[in-house]
């Protein structure tokens, strides 16, 4: 699939989500086999581009080619100009966001907010795409309610304003994350339009993104929260459509090694305190499938330097590891 000029190999994309893809995240998932990683979504009034938060969401120095940069907001002249600044410095896609469900995003009549308004997306993306000579991408949900399905109006739209490739998470705005993703309405958006559709929603195992290209006809498949404690779903899933081939499952000492490396990026993109407060999170994601998870999250919690939170991390790991290794020992003097 391409974007623009830009060859996405593998067919497996990182979601823009607000607090975890930031820079450290989305090294690390295109390391692990992401073949395009979007980042977290950048406010596009420009009275906020010099804070703190907004500065660290727009540093891409030394991320591998390309750059997505995803963008938010209501004005589409502040858009375009927005557009411009992320393509000044460094942005090789612009992705603009119609998809975010969040109550404050669409109070502003941003996110899926913009859906219900045609002829202010149309507006939108054209003055976007008539801005910068980077490829323009966009990524909504079905519709703001399931009364209100206009995906497919606004994909012609999209595709009629310029815009390179489209996302379509399987939900309306009024589902937020809850129930299933159906992907029958992405499946009719890419009967309709000859840009690349990418398919958002629900994907969180090879044989769930396998099925979800096969069924909708979609050139590429984005994975979000299935990725939050589990980057290297990334590359099981690359792995499994190039061959049909499942990897055998991750071993505990790797996933240390790639845990403890994810802590280092994440204290030194943000610093000691910043970035010990942000790595709780990713911490207990990591954890949330092991039976440990509460106490291991109030061990790591209680952290206050960025030493103790990697040694104690590192020492619960290779606690698992010891405990897998003698339990055979142990069934087997049983038997």
């Amino acid at each position: 699939m391409y974007i623009g000029p830009h060859r996405i190999e593998p067919k497996v994309i990182l979601a823009p989500m607000a607090g975890v893809t930031d820079k450290p995240f989305r090294l690390l998932c295109k390391r692990l086999g992401a073949g395009l990683a979007v980042s977290e979504m950048t406010i596009s009034d420009p009275r906020f581009w010099q804070t703190k938060k907004s500065m660290l969401r727009m540093d891409h120095a030394g991320e591998p080619s390309p750059v997505s940069v995803q963008i938010a907001g209501t004005d589409p002249q502040q858009l375009a100009e927005a557009a411009r600044f992320n393509a000044a410095h460094g942005a090789q896609i612009i992705d603009l966001n119609f998809g975010c469900p969040a109550k404050k995003v669409c109070n502003a009549w941003a996110g899926s907010a913009l859906m219900q308004d045609e002829q202010r997306a149309a507006d939108i993306l054209k003055a976007v795409v008539r801005a910068v000579d980077v490829p323009v991408t966009m990524k909504m949900r079905t519709g703001w309610c399931a009364a209100v399905k206009n995906a497919p109006e606004l994909a012609h739209i999209a595709e009629d304003s310029g815009i390179a490739a489209l996302t379509v998470h399987g939900r309306t705005r009024d589902q937020h994350y809850t129930g299933i993703a159906e992907h029958d309405t992405v499946a009719q958006i890419k009967s309709r339009v000859r840009i690349p559709v990418i398919a958002n929603g629900d994907i969180d195992s090879p044989e769930r993104a396998a099925q979800v290209l096969r069924d909708t006809g979609c050139d590429a498949v984005m994975v979000g929260r299935a990725a939050q404690g589990r980057p290297w779903l990334f590359r099981e899933i690359a792995h499994y459509l190039a061959t049909g081939e499942t990897l055998p499952p991750i071993e505990l000492g790797e996933v240390r090694d790639i845990l403890l490396s994810h802590l280092d990026a994440l204290h030194a993109f943000y610093g000691e305190d910043m970035g010990v407060r942000i790595a709780r999170k990713h911490l207990g994601w990591y954890a949330k499938d092991r039976p440990e998870n509460a106490s291991f999250r109030a061990v790591v919690n209680a952290a206050t330097s960025a030493r103790l939170q990697r040694e104690q991390t590192r020492d619960y790991f290779d606690a698992l590891n010891l405990n897998k290794v003698r339990q055979p020992q142990l069934n087997n003097r049983a038997a």
